[in-house]
């Protein structure tokens, strides 16, 4: 297995992203959304540097599988959880976050469905890592680190012994 980033350089991601985070967002109260499932760790690991009382409610949790436009192709996982947003967002400033952005695709869905519970005053979006390979025209506005890599690989975030990226290719873990 390749480490890209250890669990180390992802705490320093994130405390990178939770100073842009105080200074974009600092007096707005957010609302904080993670997209399920490295999104949402994210979130939560960034609530917990910013404190609960930085946000204005719990974390909300997008599963998007049914707004990608690839599950025709990609098929649908045989175990989608609902998404679960405690609150309304009417007005309201959001932090959606992921932990990849790579095509755009998974942000676009996530768009989608947030607009299906209300029209936010705004959206900002958080990513970990943003890597090169963009289809659609989205783009993150907090990025802990940008990475370039070929079409067969990947960067995926575990959480295994904490959060850690690891490259892989064509969906298998490399191995050294």
């Amino acid at each position: 297995m390749t480490i890209a980033f250890t669990q180390s350089q992802v705490n320093d991601l994130l405390e990178t992203m939770a100073a842009d985070i105080r200074d974009r967002l600092g007096d707005k109260k957010p609302l904080l959304v993670g997209i399920h499932t490295g999104g949402v760790w994210i979130a939560k690991a960034l609530q917990e540097i910013l404190g609960a009382d930085f946000f204005d409610a719990s974390i909300g949790t997008l599963n998007i599988a049914y707004y990608r436009d690839d599950f025709t192709r990609i098929g649908m996982h045989p175990q989608v959880t609902p998404s679960d947003l405690p609150f309304a967002v009417d007005g309201r400033h959001l932090l959606l976050v992921d932990d990849v952005l790579h095509s755009g695709r998974t942000t676009r869905a996530a768009l989608n469905e947030i607009f299906d519970y209300g029209r936010p005053a705004s959206v900002t979006l958080a990513v970990l890592m943003e890597r090169n390979g963009r289809e659609l025209p989205i783009h993150a506005d907090i990025i802990g680190d940008s990475i370039s890599l070929n079409k067969d690989q990947h960067i995926k975030l575990t959480n295994n012994n904490g959060l850690q990226l690891e490259y892989r290719t064509k969906g298998v873990v490399n191995e050294e």
